[in-house]
């Protein structure tokens, strides 16, 4: 009986600690997997920048562009110490407008792609949003946020990473190499699209009549009673649509070189 009860116990104290090993490999290997950063982007600890910028420095998991203040889920933050593919400016904490407008033309020749434009830049209770636009085809690059505190600028989450064939993640031939504007949807049938989305999930909200082109996808202005509400995005080819729930309420907006 005495014998049994021992081997019992020595059963027991093996399972616990091939449990305790596995959870400690767990927790190294999953820090690991968040230091790493999301797949498709540099770490950008080689960049150099200006020197009215620090250079490429982190959020935390509990504050930052993708974390509370945008209202997304706090994981969305959780990039380890250093986020890949953004960048801080030593702008004060009160920005402006004009400021985010020169925070993303900074990012964008930091970033190697300076030939790239400002088309637009929107001012959002959480954020300030841009578009970076090809001046020689008029087709959207990428989708911006610059954080309302920091100055600091990175993609936009959502359709800009996800359905963007050319600078998103799922690009083909890289960021500077050749992509087709992969859509079989019309502008005009995307407004169409993004109504028919907003009268069954949004009443009350009307798709700007414009249609902003970006590769694989296309980005529309809602309106509220005539105004700039915030905006939609739809794929090109699929139809689906995307909403922007991360901005908050709309303020204010340039457009080109309307800053200076």
């Amino acid at each position: 009986m005495k014998t049994a009860i021992w081997i019992g116990l020595g059963i027991l104290v093996v399972v616990a600690l091939v449990f305790a090993g596995l959870a400690a490999g767990w927790a190294v290997w999953g820090r690991r997997l968040w230091a790493a950063g999301p797949p498709g982007y540099a770490t950008g600890r080689n960049l150099r920048l200006s020197d009215q910028y620090c250079g490429v420095r982190g959020y935390g998991r509990a504050r930052g562009m993708m974390g509370r203040r945008t209202g997304m889920p706090e994981e969305c933050a959780a990039w380890g110490d250093e986020a890949p593919g953004y960048q801080r400016s030593t702008f004060p904490t009160d920005l402006t407008i004009e400021d985010a407008h020169e925070a993303v033309e900074a990012y964008l020749e930091a970033q190697g792609i300076a030939h790239l434009e400002v088309a637009e830049v929107m001012e959002f209770e959480r954020n300030f949003y841009a578009v970076a636009q090809e001046p020689d085809t008029g087709i959207g690059a990428m989708e911006l946020l610059v954080d309302r505190e920091t100055g600091s600028v990175g993609p936009e989450m959502g359709p800009n990473m996800m359905w963007n064939t050319r600078y998103g993640m799922h690009r083909r031939g890289g960021m500077t190499g050749r992509a087709r504007q992969e859509t079989t949807i019309s502008p005009d049938e995307a407004v169409e699209i993004a109504q028919r989305w907003l009268d069954g999930n949004r009443p009350g909200l009307a798709a700007e009549e414009h249609a902003d082109p970006f590769y694989g996808y296309y980005t529309i202005h809602t309106l509220e009673d005539g105004h700039i509400e915030g905006m939609l995005s739809v794929h090109g080819t699929t139809g689906q649509v995307w909403y922007h729930t991360w901005h908050g309420s709309f303020i204010q907006m340039i457009e080109g070189s309307e800053h200076h």
